[in-house]
């Protein structure tokens, strides 16, 4: 499989079941050219079956490199990204629960939910955007929110992107990031503000906003809920001294994004 058709499937399944109203944003923002995706993200478990290396070992294999590492201990998170050789695809931010760090009771549920998985649903990509590999009741869901917001989306959406984002440098309508989100409120979207509506500035190289999740309905074992799912970002990379753009991520500005998700 090519980059690109991974990455249209990707995007498929998100705006059809994580964040539908990314067709509209799209739409919002398209110009005469196709939208750059700065980079998508995806979350998973530290358990061996599922680990970050385990996501990103497809990316890998077509040609992708580590990035960064990042670390969010407040959330207890780790994090790393990685860029393909061609700058034009998207980079891939993958973060994975340190359960270890986690209860007893927390990680008791998550083994419950790991320990369905069928090892042949990871041979290949398609588990990237393949959604749950497991059943899972909404009690479970309510009792990991409690703990960790991170865990109970993991555990309710599985896998697939929590958010694409479109380039802000591309948009010629736009200067910066708040003029995006100044645009994106007049069409009655939320912004995440946490940390103030714009993480990151100038000085670290990169400027971040993310819409806040859509709410997506989602079949647990006991019945439908309506729950947060995923969210669209927007991105400003800055020049380093050497005349490139900025490639990495900003530990304080990520750990506010995460939280594009809460309910």
């Amino acid at each position: 499989m090519g980059v690109q058709k991974l990455f249209d499937q990707l995007w498929s399944d998100f705006n059809g079941r994580l964040c539908p109203s990314s067709h509209i944003i799209h739409e919002l923002l398209k110009q005469d050219k196709a939208l750059i995706n700065d980079h998508i993200a995806l979350r998973t478990f530290n358990c061996s079956s599922i680990a970050l290396e385990v996501l990103a070992k497809p990316f890998i294999e077509l040609g992708y490199q580590e990035g960064g590492d990042y670390v969010f201990k407040a959330k207890k998170l780790v994090a790393k990204h990685y860029q393909h050789p061609d700058p034009t695809m998207p980079k891939v931010f993958i973060s994975q629960l340190q359960l270890e760090q986690c209860s007893s009771e927390l990680q008791s549920i998550v083994k419950k939910l790991t320990d369905q998985i069928e090892p042949s649903k990871l041979q290949d990509s398609a588990f990237l955007h393949g959604g749950r590999l497991w059943d899972v009741n909404f009690d479970d869901y309510q009792r990991l929110a409690k703990e960790s917001e991170y865990a109970s989306w993991v555990a309710a959406h599985g896998f697939g992107a929590n958010h694409f984002t479109v380039s802000v440098n591309q948009l010629a309508q736009f200067e910066d990031v708040s003029e995006v989100n100044a645009f994106l409120k007049d069409n009655h979207f939320a912004i995440n503000a946490s940390g103030g509506e714009v993480k990151g500035c100038p000085e670290v190289l990169l400027e971040q906003s993310s819409t806040m999740a859509d709410k997506v309905e989602v079949v647990f074992s006991d019945g439908v809920q309506l729950i947060s799912g995923g969210f669209y970002e927007f991105a400003k990379r800055y020049e380093m001294s050497a005349g490139n753009l900025y490639q990495g991520f900003v530990e304080a500005s990520a750990d506010k994004i995460f939280e594009s998700t809460n309910n």
